[in-house]
């Protein structure tokens, strides 16, 4: 009787959960990052040291079947500094809108839950400040770049920490001469108002 008892409420969980599944599900939250960024050229001319700025934003999450689309926009402050010769050496803030639209995987029961994102990011140039030898060149630097961002997540009821990296594919310089990518590691929190 115990078995047959036992079987029945693992049955009623495996059915209620994979239910559970199949209803779309609807978050909005804010959130907040720190970015950890590297300027990479090749031939490692302007290869620069990691630089910390941030991100903040706001991020929605719409899912259905145990996955789900995340779009994000939120402003970001990438810093480099540049050691190359001495004519190429300096600093620069890359400001800009970033827009990723991450497509996941969320593994876990209730309000606990580990998830898999990956996907496209678009960066809007706001302003900005690069200086060689205290000369300013960000008009040399285009307006907007793309790149690919993944990561992983945990969220605790409506709290979510996300650990990602994003790898520039735009070269960033409208020089023909010049390949340089911006490379990030974040380390980010949210919360979920919905």
């Amino acid at each position: 009787m115990k078995k047959l008892i036992l079987t029945a409420i693992v049955c009623v969980l495996s059915v209620t959960y994979s239910q559970a599944q199949l209803l779309p599900s609807f978050k909005l939250g804010v959130k907040g990052a720190l970015g950890f960024s590297t300027l990479h050229s090749e031939g490692k001319l302007f290869n620069s040291d990691t630089k910390t700025g941030y991100q903040l934003g706001v991020w929605g999450r719409v899912g259905i079947a145990g996955f789900h689309l995340q779009p994000e926009a939120y402003f970001s402050s990438k810093k480099v500094e540049i050691e190359g010769t001495d004519s190429d050496s300096g600093k620069g803030t890359f400001n800009s809108l970033d827009v990723p639209i991450l497509l996941g995987t969320r593994i876990g029961l209730g309000p606990v839950g580990f998830r898999i994102q990956a996907g496209p990011v678009f960066s809007f140039a706001q302003d900005g400040e690069i200086k060689y030898n205290n000369m300013a060149n960000f008009n040399d630097y285009k307006k907007n770049a793309t790149g690919i961002i993944g990561g992983i997540g945990v969220d605790i009821s409506k709290l979510t920490v996300d650990l990602r990296y994003e790898h520039g594919l735009t070269n960033l310089t409208s020089s023909s001469s010049q390949d340089q990518k911006i490379r990030l590691w974040s380390i980010g929190v949210g919360y979920s108002f919905l």
